[in-house]
């Protein structure tokens, strides 16, 4: 009796026949510099004949008898669109260029401590994409490279044959909509899954969605799923995890399944760098105001010995935060008291250091903040305003000046508070007479954090005020009231 799948011997096979047809079938068995090419001298395998596949030399009854394979001569195209086919499915498009060889650790015109954060982003990122375990979040302004970051991520896997999802977030919820459309290629369902269950994916720009109660419940979905289930997630973010869906926020501060990166390189295509100035600061009007020239009125008539040794502490104080600034600084006093140059003072010391500064005078601030809301602007209201919570060393000139309006002063202590909470280095100055609003006063009130600075003497400008009887030199209402916030003299 037959085996089932064994072929019956047909007499009109010669031995002649037999042998070839065993040559054909046991590629294996090749001896020789033939069975080491992969194609002749005229360019067909030796293997095949150009017909690109071969039955495997096993005994009937294998599982494998009769079954057409590969041949070794295809093994490189085949690759190739394995790889083709991952790319397409990847959604990388142009993005193929960014790769980690073509990243600038150092970065472009960086201070010392931006380009060590930056670094150590770039390692951390190649670290993952060798290994890829739970998730990695960038952060940053626009234009810092966590986008670069997170694409070269991608195209190291495919470069690996591994598969991978890159998605912009907006771009996925559209994508997600349109599968509902009547003509779609492919079912919501079909559409969600790939996205929840990619074997690796990058989410590009979350918080740039917009918020409704659809595109935050798929994205928790998504994100809550991959949590479950422990895949491998990049995300790329400009926003503050307290911006974020709270739901979201939850799976991205899970400490130990995600790693957070904050990039504080400035928009690599110019704002904020050491060769070009932000074009929102006016510390270039300020060029002349530097600590060698602050007059400290040491021969000036009719200035107290208290002020002019108050001028050469505040003078040595100012000089001393320049070389490290930590923290705030507030200097306070009256018009034309030396507050605003010793401002700048600091301001202009860190620039030759390789270390960018922002000085804006907080009405000018303001109207470029409103500016950013007309149709013709070229730069978005978030994007400018990132770019001034952001600045390394920011100096706000003449706080207490600006309009009082609910609009601004929500837009202050938006500043402010996130200023405060990320410690950044900020300068202050305001006069003395000026009343804040309780919530920046908070924040100025904290004496762990910021350190307030009369400057006693009058203005320069003019004569200098004397003592009024019965009250120390410089001693006025105002003055009493500032010492009610700290005030150190």
């Amino acid at each position: 009796m037959t085996k089932p799948g064994t072929p019956k011997k047909s007499p009109a096979d010669s031995s002649s026949v037999k042998q070839a047809r065993a040559s054909a079938l046991a590629p294996n068995r090749r001896r020789g510099p033939a069975a080491r090419r992969t194609t002749n001298e005229g360019g067909v395998c030796p293997l095949c004949h150009g017909v690109g596949y071969l039955r495997l030399d096993v005994p009937p009854g294998h599982p494998d008898f009769g079954r057409a394979v590969p041949c070794q001569c295809k093994a490189k195209e085949r690759e190739e669109k394995h790889l083709q086919d991952l790319l397409q499915a990847s959604n990388l498009g142009l993005l193929t260029r960014m790769t980690f060889d073509t990243f600038v650790p150092e970065g472009h015109g960086l201070n010392p401590q931006a380009q060590d954060n930056l670094r150590r982003a770039f390692a951390q990122a190649l670290h993952y994409a060798q290994e890829p375990q739970g998730w990695l979040i960038l952060r940053g302004s626009y234009g810092c490279g966590k986008t670069h970051l997170a694409a070269a991520i991608a195209n190291y896997q495919l470069q690996r044959g591994q598969p991978v999802l890159f998605v912009v977030v907006p771009d996925l919820l559209d994508h997600l909509r349109a599968a509902f459309a009547p003509g779609s290629a492919l079912t919501f369902d079909k559409r969600f899954d790939a996205v929840r269950t990619a074997p690796v994916l990058i989410l590009d720009d979350l918080g740039a969605q917009s918020t409704t109660p659809w595109a935050q419940e798929k994205l928790y979905q998504i994100l809550n799923y991959r949590y479950n289930a422990q895949l491998p997630t990049v995300i790329t973010t400009n926003c503050e995890m307290e911006d974020l869906d709270p739901r979201l926020r939850s799976r991205l501060a899970e400490l130990e399944w995600s790693a957070m990166v904050q990039i504080l390189a400035p928009d690599y295509r110019g704002s904020g760098v050491v060769r070009g100035q932000s074009e929102l600061s006016s510390l270039g009007l300020h060029s002349e105001q530097t600590f060698d020239s602050f007059d400290l009125r040491e021969h000036e008539p009719g200035l107290e010995t208290s002020q002019r040794q108050n001028l050469k502490r505040v003078l040595s104080i100012a000089r001393t935060y320049a070389e490290n600034p930590q923290g705030w600084l507030v200097f306070t006093g009256g018009y034309g008291c030396g507050k605003t140059h010793l401002a700048a003072a600091i301001a202009n010391d860190r620039l030759p250091n390789g270390f960018p500064a922002i000085f804006v005078v907080v009405p000018d601030l303001l109207d470029y903040l409103r500016a950013a809301y007309a149709p013709g602007s070229n730069v978005s209201f978030d994007r400018r305003f990132d770019e001034i919570r952001r600045a390394p060393l920011l100096v706000l000139d003449d706080l207490g000046t600006h309009s009082a309006t609910p609009w601004a002063q929500e837009k202050l202590f938006q500043l402010f508070d996130y200023r405060y909470n990320a410690e950044l280095a900020t300068v202050i100055t305001m006069n003395s007479s000026i009343e804040l609003d309780p919530r920046l006063k908070t924040r100025i009130m904290d004496v762990k954090r910021c350190r307030v600075l009369e400057i006693m003497a009058p203005s320069y400008r003019g004569e200098p005020r004397l003592p009024t009887k019965g009250k120390r030199p410089g001693d006025t209402g105002a003055t009493r009231h500032r010492r009610g916030l700290g005030v150190s003299r």
